[in-house]
């Protein structure tokens, strides 16, 4: 059986510690991991199933991105502080989206709070869309009574981590284009080029050089397997997509692979401080006790080897001992950060400092992804031009070599 995502959703029922009956959703593991996190939470489980898709995964209409969900929070910032009631900006949201299914939630969750629920437990039935950091804090801003700020802070948080995995994207993008137009030209030169000048050479009656014997012969090896090797590529494309999107073993291994890997290695280190920074910094200045945010801030670091890290800062925290101390432990976080955390914590602005980290590693995501894009340019001319013009060589040699006998 697959292994299930961190994604997956668990529909459950159970009975609480008075023997009342209880329902609702959870992400998970595993089925057996949320039965063990229900019974943690005083809740007997009785029946616990994946749910097979979103509530709103119909046909019509664009899925909803998190794009989406980072706009929405913006306007319901804005309309609220501008003094429109929750559920008449749920209303505007709702009705004024392009989506049909953005539509949809959003009004599913206007409903929700019209029959009493209170906003984080509407969102809250939505895991989807609305993750445990986001409905902690909205729950925050809620019990605090500071609603609309916690909503703005939500909204730039999301803001930030959106434009970080959109430079991310944009930083794997340039290498892997670079791979398949170099396969479409090559792949078109030994299919249909190479050949034509091979009936040419068949003709001269002389021996031919040696790059010009490997250029043929990788064509007629393309021309005669072509769909083997096709779909060997499509094959192990579609097996990697597969593996990666179920197992969580294999995702592991990749994310601690990545940070390793050459130029990209730092890349994604940078963008995993970021993301942990700006995530604390957030869950800190919504005023959420520092051991209660670290597990939101673990499930946002975006790679296993800072999750667990934190995880293990967070216990060492549950036990008196300071943030930057354990930080350092981890031997993750460079020096300048450390150093500023421990100034704030002693000047008591660590979500502050915590944002003027964000900020800096931001800006460095940003400043690196734009070096390597520059650089990518003249790789990708230096690659296909090595390409073409070895092959061209090799065409071309047989009609000098005969050219210099005659």
């Amino acid at each position: 059986m697959a292994a299930s995502t961190a994604n997956d959703i668990f529909v459950w029922e159970g009975s609480d510690r008075k023997g009342a009956k209880v329902k609702g959703e959870s992400n998970g593991n595993s089925a057996a991991l949320v039965k063990a996190e229900l019974r943690r939470q005083g809740i007997k489980p009785t029946r616990v199933r994946k749910k097979p898709k979103p509530l709103f995964g119909g046909s019509s209409g664009k899925k909803i991105t998190p794009a989406d969900i980072s706009v929405f929070t913006r306007q319901l910032s804005t309309m609220m502080s501008a003094g429109v009631p929750l559920v008449q900006s749920f209303e505007i949201a709702g009705r004024g989206h392009e989506n049909p299914k953005m539509q949809e939630l959003l009004l599913s969750v206007k409903g929700d709070i019209e029959s009493g629920s209170t906003l984080a437990e509407s969102l809250a039935k939505h895991p989807y869309y609305f993750d445990e950091l986001f409905c902690n804090l909205v729950q925050a801003g809620e019990h605090a009574g500071i609603l609309e700020d916690l909503l703005d802070k939500i909204a730039t948080y999301k803001e930030k981590v959106e434009a970080i995995k959109s430079k991310i994207k944009k930083a794997l993008f340039y290498p892997t284009a670079v791979l398949v137009v170099a396969f479409i030209i090559t792949a078109i030169l030994l299919i249909f080029v190479i050949p034509e000048f091979a009936k040419i050479f068949t003709t001269f009656g002389a021996d031919l050089p040696a790059l010009t014997l490997f250029v043929v012969g990788a064509s007629d090896f393309f021309s005669e397997y072509w769909y083997l090797i096709f779909g060997g590529i499509i094959g192990a494309g579609y097996l990697f997509v597969e593996t990666k999107k179920r197992s969580v073993p294999f995702q592991h291994a990749l994310q601690r692979l990545s940070l390793k890997l050459p130029i990209f290695g730092p890349i994604l280190e940078k963008a995993a401080i970021a993301r942990y920074s700006r995530t604390l910094s957030t869950m800190f200045a919504a005023g959420v006790p520092l051991v209660d945010a670290m597990n939101s801030v673990a499930g946002a670091a975006g790679n296993i080897v800072f999750s667990s890290a934190i995880v293990k800062m967070r216990d060492e925290i549950s036990t008196g001992q300071q943030l930057n101390v354990s930080m350092r432990q981890t031997n993750l976080f460079p020096n300048m950060v450390v150093q500023m955390v421990a100034i704030g914590e002693e000047a008591g602005s660590v979500d502050s400092m915590l944002a003027k980290v964000a900020d800096i590693y931001e800006q460095e995501v940003d400043d690196a992804v734009d070096a390597m894009s520059s650089l990518m340019e003249p790789l990708i001319m230096v690659v296909l031009g090595s390409i073409i013009g070895t092959m061209v060589v090799a065409m071309y040699l047989p009609i000098f070599k005969l050219g210099a006998v005659v």
